[in-house]
């Protein structure tokens, strides 16, 4: 059986830092609120409460982390990009999929949000020149980290909350 927690595998960064791969993670960050929107598309207020695994989010609760997750992830950019070696700060987003403004926002805003913080983000990552991707932070879990690994972490994980989405869809027959 696959892992419902993991539709398209864990993360690994394989270490490809090429213009190539570059390009396609870019594209990969582009294309997510578009594909977010596809996935959440004609859902009912019932479905959108549904965790996508037994002990999951609510297919709700993972149309608003998307976009705190991202939102964070374009700030951890910035810093990286006007600072010397930052350390990052994480935060706990199980504690924010638990707010109230995840149960009473409509998923819409999330979507917009998601569209125009990846409009700018796409705008910055396009802009980006090789000494850039190597620009490093520090995050307090994961230790040291540069943009290359950064950009595909968060490449993935757009798909890998995508894939939450479609599989449960695939799973209840929702389409």
């Amino acid at each position: 059986m696959t892992d419902l927690r993991y539709p398209i595998g864990p993360f690994t960064f394989d270490g490809d830092t090429s213009a190539n791969a570059r390009s396609r993670r870019i594209a990969q960050i582009a294309a997510l609120p578009e594909a977010l929107g596809a996935a959440v598309a004609g859902l009912s207020e019932r479905q959108l409460d549904t965790p996508y695994r037994p002990g999951g989010w609510t297919v709700r609760q993972v149309v608003h982390h998307v976009p705190d997750s991202h939102l964070n992830a374009y700030t951890r950019f910035k810093l990286a990009l006007t600072e010397e070696n930052p350390t990052i700060r994480p935060y706990h987003e199980a504690r924010w999929a638990e707010l109230q403004d995840t149960r009473a926002t409509p998923i819409a805003v999330s979507l917009l949000l998601l569209s125009a913080l990846h409009e700018r983000w796409v705008n910055l990552l396009s802009s980006m020149d090789d000494d850039d991707w190597r620009r490093p932070m520090v995050h307090p879990d994961s230790g040291q980290l540069d943009l290359d690994q950064m950009l595909a972490q968060y490449g993935w994980h757009g798909a890998h909350h995508v894939a939450h989405v479609t599989a449960l869809r695939a799973r209840e027959d929702w389409d």
